[in-house]
């Protein structure tokens, strides 16, 4: 593994143990070089997944890319980071055990919809505003009243 401080391409792992969801292996390792540590996580991966853009572009699905947004969206809430995590790892599960090589974006926006519905109602609220992209105010105010009603059932 390379040393993200100098550049050094072998590092000696210290310690490994499984992430809380058990989802992952985070290790903690040593640069051989400049005696630098640092953390790396591995991951089961089931398949390779190819998202469908909207301009009929294809990309490799990338989670951390996942992960950002949905920080956008739940960024300077009180929400547990583990908590998002566990929803990434979550919509990744369900993208690989499809049984489908490909997906779209649509369809992954949309789980990300469903998990932040349930996560918080703000967050929710922040990614519809760029996902959905609202052409008018008043579409935007009648998504967010309908939030308001659905939260107060």
């Amino acid at each position: 593994m390379r040393c993200p401080y100098c550049g050094h391409d072998d590092s000696q792992v210290k310690d490994s143990r499984p992430t809380d969801d058990g989802a992952a292996i985070r290790r903690r390792r040593q640069c051989e070089g400049c005696a630098a540590r640092f953390t790396t996580f591995e991951r089961i991966q089931l398949r390779e997944i190819v998202v469908l853009k909207n301009e009929n572009k294809r990309e490799p699905f990338d989670r951390d890319k996942l992960l950002r947004s949905i920080a956008i969206a739940t960024r300077k809430r009180s929400i547990d980071p583990a908590r998002v995590e566990r929803l990434v790892s979550s919509i990744q599960r369900q993208l690989e055990t499809s049984g489908e090589g490909e997906t779209s974006s649509k369809r992954i926006g949309e789980l990300v919809m469903e998990g932040l519905k349930a996560l918080d109602s703000v967050a929710y609220i922040r990614f519809a505003s760029v996902y959905r992209d609202f052409s008018e105010a008043r579409d935007f105010e009648a998504f967010a009243g309908a939030v308001e009603d659905a939260t107060r059932e």
